[in-house]
Parts: C-alpha cells; sequence; structure tokens
C-alpha cells in the first residue's frame, strides 16, 4: 500500500513554534527549513525501506573464529539468540599504540546503548589486536557493556572489511534465517566518495557526535577529531 505524503511546505506550515524576539526574517528562514528537516526525515526512511528491500546477501560458508573475553566463539556465537548481527570493525591493529580516537568517540557513545541495542539485535566489536590489548582498552575506558573481539588471523576482516587487510573501520550487518547466515548489509562509502570539502563520512552517521554539531553554527569544523583524552580543555 503506497502512502501519499503531505508535501512538507505544508506540513511545515502547521508549526507555530516561535522564540522570544525572533525577527520576522528568522520566521521564515526557520520555516523552511523545517520543510527540508521533514524531507530529510522523510528520506532517511525511504533508504532505510531500500536497505530492508535488499536481496539476499551472500551466505557466509567460512568458518571465521574470533577471540573473546572469555574464550575462542566463531561468528555464529556472536549471535547468541539474535537473528540479526551487528559487527563494528574498529581500528585498533597491533601496529597502534592506542586505538583510533574516532572510533572510540563512536563506541564510547554505544557503551550505555547495548541493553537496548541487544533487546533488537546482537553487537560486537571486532579488532585486529590480540584480545588483552582489545580488553586492556576496554577496561581503561570504564567499559563494562560492551563485548570486544579479536580478528587473530584477519580471516574476516580480509572478507568483509579490507582485502589487504588494512587499519581501516567497517560496519557490516549479518543475519540468520532458518540456521543460514547471510551478509545484509556494509557501509561501503570511502574517501574516494567524499564531496568537495567534507571528510569522508558514511550516512547515516552512525557517531551522535556528528549529528549533535550539525544542529550548532560551528557545524562539526574542518579540522576537528575527537581525541582520546582532553586536557586544559582542549
Amino acid at each position: 500500500m503506497t502512502t501519499t505524503l503531505i508535501p512538507a511546505k505544508e506540513v511545515a506550515a502547521r508549526n507555530h513554534a516561535s522564540f522570544p524576539n525572533e525577527s520576522a526574517d528568522y520566521r521564515r528562514a526557520r520555516n523552511a527549513l523545517l520543510a527540508e528537516e521533514i524531507e530529510l526525515r522523510r528520506h532517511i526512511e525511504h533508504v532505510a525501506e531500500l536497505r530492508r528491500q535488499l536481496p539476499p546477501g551472500g551466505e557466509v560458508t567460512k568458518d571465521y573464529r574470533f577471540e573473546g573475553e572469555n574464550g575462542a566463539v566463531t561468528l555464529a556465537d556472536l549471535f547468541g539468540g539474535k537473528d540479526t548481527l551487528v559487527i563494528y570493525s574498529y581500528m585498533f591493529g597491533p601496529q597502534r599504540e592506542r586505538p583510533c580516537p574516532m572510533c572510540t568517540s563512536l563506541m564510547g557513545a554505544w557503551e550505555r546503548k547495548v541493553p537496548d541495542i541487544e533487546q533488537r539485535v546482537a553487537l560486537a566489536l571486532v579488532a585486529r589486536s590480540p584480545i588483552e590489548r582489545l580488553v586492556a582498552a576496554k577496561k581503561e575506558r570504564g567499559w563494562t557493556q560492551l563485548r570486544v573481539y579479536s580478528d587473530g588471523d584477519g580471516a574476516f576482516t580480509r572478507d568483509y572489511v579490507s582485502a589487504e587487510d588494512a587499519d581501516v573501520p567497517g560496519y557490516t550487518v549479518f543475519t540468520r534465517r532458518d540456521g543460514t547466515i547471510r551478509h545484509f548489509w556494509s557501509s561501503e562509502m570511502n574517501g574516494k566518495m567524499a564531496d568537495p570539502g567534507q571528510d569522508p563520512r558514511g550516512a547515516p552517521d552512525l557517531d551522535p557526535l556528528w549529528t549533535l554539531l550539525d544542529t550548532t553554527p560551528e557545524g562539526r569544523g574542518k579540522d576537528w577529531y575527537p581525541k582520546l583524552e582532553y586536557r586544559n580543555g582542549g
């Protein structure tokens, strides 16, 4: 059944918000922006629906194994009792002294949401360093709910993140239906797809940090990135 949507401008015209001392110019511009925000919301849902309608992805036939905090596990084990598994591959390979600050920012935002996320799907974080390093870094951040796993032999990383086994992030979704595990969706945007004047980014943004900054006059900035530590306010 196709739903006919009311034009965004008409929906925005229902807005009766106003704030102290705002000018007529501000209100006109804000209502025009509201119509664009409504269109954006609709497009986000449209893209999500297209994603849900993807044909079945490739069947997982390899026996991928990981080292977790409680020992060795398989890809199937990571599902737990869920039908869908999200794996975030973060940048903390053996060549790195510290984990990637950008990945750490994202994972920190998810830490408190794990109980909510796992009402619907399973979530696992995978990196190429030995599990001891991953656990130590997790404890350093005070994380207790995120599950971390080492892709020690790199087989999973080479197949689903980087064929060259590069230290790059990846976001991969798998499904398990009738005992068969399939690849559902992976983030495929990369630096070569960035628009002029913008840092590489996916859509949607998985880190709420950027969504929040997008609502401010300062925006994301062109040369600011999260850090692992801040001293003296900088």
